[in-house]
């Protein structure tokens, strides 16, 4: 094969194997510690791409003399690191607390090793990329359209290995892609580098056959269930959207806040698990014969309230809460789950016993993201269940970065339109200390129905306490006086407390679950009251209802009251109140650190002035960041529109990259001016301009409209802004390769060390000012880019006025001469 093809199909297969990489690290970080530490994943690629960047610009000469030996050598120690890292990782993650990140310093060093395993592979395989690059300067377009290509069809391949085996085994199995890609470009004069291959070709084929176990954190759910006596594994199901898990144990009971005056037997169940974290529970009686363990929790409040027979569940998870409605009389039960890896799961292992579910014409079962099928369907219900909020004990801030579009108060409102006129909006949550999850939800009902035009939220509001749980109940028109009267005889029968009576009505109830915070009570009424705002800023934990622009329901944090927070509880409590958001920080100053070093570092050997330094570092900086910027605000605004979220996810990824990939391939047909690259640099900083203020609007608009019309709309709002971000980095590289071709691993390497920090950022700007901000910001960056061809532009323009001053000059004097005396 012609040699030059041949490094093409190698460029093409690493970096296929790197974004899929990233997805798996992703999933096994999310199974064995928790989903915000896939940021630490695609930081630490990104990294890797810069400090390959700081390497190639400090032995640029040496790696360009010895290119034949050295790039299949990093591309096979590139596949061993891929298919060892299991075994490097698992290790030290199996010792590993987040809880004590903050309170022991060994924890920060085995984070930071960890980080460092997990930088290993991409920086080998972004050395090798950055090495073809430098070596075909010239055909920079081609070679960047391939590289995206390869990352557009990895995200692709990666999702679709989720599905086959256990992610374990997938580091290895990827780990082939660039082992190819090492066979393609082995010398065959290099009996040793040949040796080097055959070593890293048989420590991957065991890796797989012999995978690291996944050592879980001990917090995990699934990890205190089976240290119970017996307890075992039952079945098992990978996906993109989690590993499934069921376990079974004799002593295992479901209790969901249930009543204290309950006393038949308690069933033994079967738990599932989504990547280690509690799903729900199996109850496989028929309802009417068992579901009465649900009617004694504050769950059945809204059956208490009245007789709904047209029912809608949004995320149905494993049924319980359908057996409830069903044995409560409900006649038709919609339940709506967007997770199908576990809803097939449980169809192949407990069909017999979730007959109600699945076998049930009562029942439709519907596969799909809650907030879109509100969108959708034409149906009217009697009754709406949102989905449990928190958990038993409280979620220490674990969830700070989850995303929950039903909470949102669009997607109260797109619940309250699917409403009949006397109809319910329900939704329980767990409660938590100091109070959080149940005063924001109290906020966010206030608010919404203040936007419906009801002054009175307290008239329409109905809430119950049970020892654990407090559930909601919101009614379209006011609560009567009989549904009030049924509410107190409900809670006296199950010694529950009802809340948001008048304070006569109060006075005359029991109190059967009591806490050591006498203020909830007078906060939470506070909450739905229309001083609620005076709540919001004086509270030392963020109430602020969300939005779909910030759909973080539980993230609670904030800044300005951290010193009342550490007078209160104790500095050392703060991890313990709020970890998640807390450690997104920890990690965005580590990885900005540890970029400015990778970026000053090569001018040791480069030196501090000439060559246009501070020009390289704003045009390369602001296209990493503008560019990672744009990909995450574009991810979050698609995936709701498009209603499944791992598919919708990896979908806009693998367009968008595709998109960039050709308009990198169109940029070799055009002359690198420093005018163009203005003019395109200023050109997608307005598109992102105009979709920062037009996008969630036209989403909103049309997201009822069928998937595939979706889809091709989705396609043609982001060809043109996904076409044009494609040109910028092949054309000033290209540009900088003439002016100062040194400099050119520099620039990769600050592209890459830009990613790695807006990628972390970008999640701090989610929450503090919403994604809308992102494109925003991602307009900025762009712009920031731009000025400097301005500037390039400019110079050029003045050094070709002086050219042309000096020809005329000279042909004045040649032409236009006086003659001697």
């Amino acid at each position: 094969m012609n040699p030059d093809r041949s490094r093409q199909l190698a460029l093409l297969l690493l970096s296929a194997a790197l974004i899929a990489l990233q997805l798996i690290l992703m999933q096994i970080l999310s199974i064995t510690q928790w989903h915000h530490f896939a940021y630490l994943v695609i930081s630490a690629a990104l990294l890797g791409f810069g400090a390959s960047g700081t390497l190639l610009a400090l032995t640029r000469s040496w790696c360009l003399r010895h290119s034949t030996l050295l790039l299949p050598l990093l591309l096979a120690t590139c596949a061993l690191s891929m298919a060892m890292l299991g075994w490097l990782t698992q290790g030290l993650l199996k010792g590993f607390d987040s809880y004590l990140l903050f309170l022991d310093g060994s924890q920060v060093i085995r984070l930071f090793a960890v980080i460092l395993c997990f930088l290993l592979p991409f920086l080998l395989g972004a050395t090798a990329i950055g090495l073809i690059f430098m070596l075909h300067i010239k055909k920079i377009g081609s070679l960047y359209f391939v590289n995206l290509l390869g990352s557009g069809l990895g995200g692709v391949c990666g999702l679709a290995l989720l599905w086959l085996l256990p992610p374990q085994q997938l580091t290895p199995l990827v780990a082939v892609a660039p082992l190819l890609a090492s066979a393609l470009l082995l010398p065959k004069n290099a009996p040793r580098c040949r040796q080097a291959f055959l070593l890293c070709v048989i420590m991957t084929v065991a890796a797989f056959f012999f995978p690291a176990p996944l050592a879980l954190s001990q917090y995990k759910d699934i990890q205190r269930t089976l240290n119970l006596p017996e307890a075992r594994i039952q079945s098992r199901r990978a996906s993109p959207y989690g590993l499934v898990e069921t376990v079974s144990a004799p002593s295992l009971r479901f209790v969901p806040g249930l009543s204290l005056n309950y006393h038949a037997d308690i069933p033994t169940v079967d738990l599932v698990f989504n990547n280690g974290n509690q799903f729900g529970a199996i109850l496989p009686q028929a309802p009417d014969e068992a579901f009465h363990l649900l009617q004694f929790t504050s769950g059945a409040l809204p059956f208490a309230i009245s007789e709904p027979r047209r029912v809608l569940i949004l995320h149905s998870g494993t049924g319980t809460e359908v057996g409830l409605a069903l044995a409560q009389g409900a006649k038709n039960v919609t339940a709506v789950e967007p997770h199908s890896a576990m809803l097939e799961l449980l169809q192949e292992n407990y069909a017999g016993a979730l007959g109600y579910l699945f076998d049930n014409p009562s029942v439709t079962l519907i596969n799909r993201e809650p907030r879109n099928f509100l969108a959708s369907t034409k149906e009217d219900f009697d009754l709406i269940l949102l989905p449990t909020l928190g958990a038993f004990g409280g979620t220490l801030g674990l969830f700070a970065l989850q995303q929950q579009h039903s909470l949102t108060l669009e997607g109260l409102s797109a619940a309250w339109q699917r409403l009949r006129p006397h109809s319910l909006l329900c939704v329980n949550s767990w409660v938590d200390f100091p109070p959080r999850t149940p005063l924001r939800l109290a906020t966010s009902i206030g608010k919404f129905l203040e936007e419906q035009g009801i002054n009175n939220p307290t008239a329409h509001v109905a809430a119950v306490r049970s020892w654990g749980a407090i559930s909601f109940c919101v009614k379209r028109s006011p609560l009567t006086v009989d549904e009030r009267k049924r509410i107190r005889v409900f809670c006296r029968q199950r010694l529950f407390d009802p809340l948001l009576l008048s304070e006569t009505e109060l006075r005359k109830e029991p109190r059967f679950n009591t806490s050591g915070n006498d203020d909830f009570l007078p906060l939470l009424t506070q909450a739905l009251s229309n001083d609620r705002n005076e709540l919001i800023r004086r509270y030392p934990f963020n109430l602020e209802p969300t939005s779909d622009d910030r759909p973080f329901f539980s993230q609670f944090l904030r800044w300005q009251h951290l010193p009342q927070l550490s007078k209160l509880f104790g500095a050392r409590s703060l991890p313990f109140l709020e970890l998640g958001f807390l450690l997104v920080l920890l990690t965005f100053l580590l990885l900005s650190g540890a970029a400015v070093i990778l970026i000053l570092l090569p001018l040791l050997k480069l030196g501090w002035r000439g060559g246009h330094r501070g020009r390289t570092l704003l045009y390369f900086g602001g296209l990493g960041c503008g560019f990672m910027l744009v990909e995450i605000s574009l991810i979050h605004s698609f995936t709701l529109y498009l209603g499944h979220p791992v598919y919708a996810a990896a979908a806009i990824i693998s367009i968008v990259l595709l998109l960039s990939g050709i308009g990198s391939y169109l940029s070799t047909r055009v002359k690198e001016s420093p005018k163009l690259i203005f003019t395109i640099n200023t050109s997608v900083a307005g598109l992102l301009v105009v979709y920062s203020v037009a996008l969630a609007p036209l989403l909103q608009h049309t997201i009822s409209l069928p998937l595939p019309a979706k889809s091709v709309l989705a396609l043609i709002l982001l060809a043109p802004l996904a076409l044009m971000m494609g040109f910028p980095f092949p054309l000033g590289l290209k540009r900088l390769s003439q002016q100062n071709d040194s400099a050119v691993p520099w620039a990769w390497g600050i592209n890459g060390s830009f990613s790695v920090v807006s990628t972390v950022l970008a999640a701090i700007l989610a929450v503090t000012l919403g994604f809308s901000a992102i494109l925003g910001i991602a307009a900025a960056a762009y712009l920031v880019a731009a000025t400097t061809q301005g500037r390039s532009s400019q110079d050029e323009n003045n050094k070709a006025d002086n050219r042309q001053l000096v020809a005329s000059m000279l042909v004045k004097s040649i032409f236009f001469a006086p003659e001697d005396g």
